[in-house]
């Protein structure tokens, strides 16, 4: 059950990819950012309300926001601090460099969750799921070529670097997340509802610095409608994801590599709508990655 939950959780990141392209393009990048985790915050508000005022029918339907005590608030706030960079860092990418580049990127998080839950987890992958790994990486590698063509040169640009260690923050978030939902038993809701919380705080506090002072900046703000819609998406993939991740059977390095699925929407239908160049090439990684993934799931 838990794979199929993997599944559900790429499909909503896939569209949430898109809608955060749309969003950070020719826009002010850290007010996007506070729209989306507050977007997401907002959806989530009204589940906190309600556990507090009927705590039995939420727990009926299993969105019991639970309290928690203030050392468990601290893990929360260690990883709403990892994702704020991330976000930063990866937002900063996308919007400079095309989807069809940066999502592959992305997918190599694989690679950094393989190696840390064989490390922490002693999660032991066999035969099979090295060769869909290492098919994984070589793929990404073959991205970068395409990307030359597109005056893309991995080792010179700044960006490529940023979504570099967006991904390697990414994957240490879901490391992390593993020790949050089945360690610490957190439920889902409740890890995403103070997540949100804090993210919103670290934002307000970075805007405060770098974007309320400045008349400049905060009139080259854009409201679009994927604002919302990236953290109302971003919310339903990842309680999907931490639903997968309750179950004891399920592997963090395999629940990983399932989430690059998304690659599928994001390149496909994100090569066509932002009309990115050289997507026939952009296949051939594709499939790679793909046969990837496939073999992980296989084995």
């Amino acid at each position: 059950m838990w794979m199929y939950l993997g599944l559900l959780s790429a499909l909503f990141l896939g569209l949430h990819n898109l809608c955060k392209k749309h969003a950070v393009q020719g826009n002010e990048v850290f007010p996007v950012l506070l729209g989306t985790s507050g977007a997401g915050l907002l959806l989530l508000l009204p589940v906190f309300i309600i556990s507090r005022v009927s705590p039995e029918n939420m727990q009926h339907i299993n969105l019991y926001i639970a309290e928690i005590p203030w050392e468990t608030h601290f893990y929360i706030f260690i990883k709403s601090a990892i994702m704020a960079s991330s976000w930063v860092l990866a937002y900063q990418a996308l919007k400079h460099l095309p989807i069809t580049i940066v999502t592959p990127i992305r997918s190599a998080g694989p690679f950094f969750t393989f190696i840390g839950a064989i490390l922490l987890y002693q999660e032991q992958p066999n035969f099979w799921q090295w060769i869909g790994f290492f098919l994984i990486i070589f793929s990404v590698l073959l991205y970068s070529k395409v990307g030359k063509k597109e005056g893309i040169h991995f080792k010179r640009n700044k960006w490529i670097f940023a979504i570099i260690g967006a991904t390697f923050l990414g994957a240490s978030s879901g490391l992390y997340d593993k020790f949050l939902i089945q360690y610490q038993a957190l439920p889902p809701q409740t890890l995403q509802f103070w997540f949100c919380w804090y993210v919103v705080l670290l934002l307000l506090i970075i805007l405060t610095i770098t974007w309320f002072p400045y008349k400049e900046k905060r009139t080259a703000f854009i409201w679009k409608w994927s604002i919302p819609a990236v953290g109302i998406l971003l919310q339903t993939a990842d309680y999907f994801y931490f639903r997968a991740l309750q179950d004891p059977e399920a592997l963090i390095m395999l629940l990983s590599a399932i989430k690059r699925s998304q690659i599928l929407i994001a390149v496909v239908i994100g090569g066509l709508v932002f009309k990115e160049k050289n997507k026939r090439k952009k296949l051939i990684p594709l499939i790679g990655i793909l046969l990837g993934v496939g073999l992980i799931l296989y084995a």
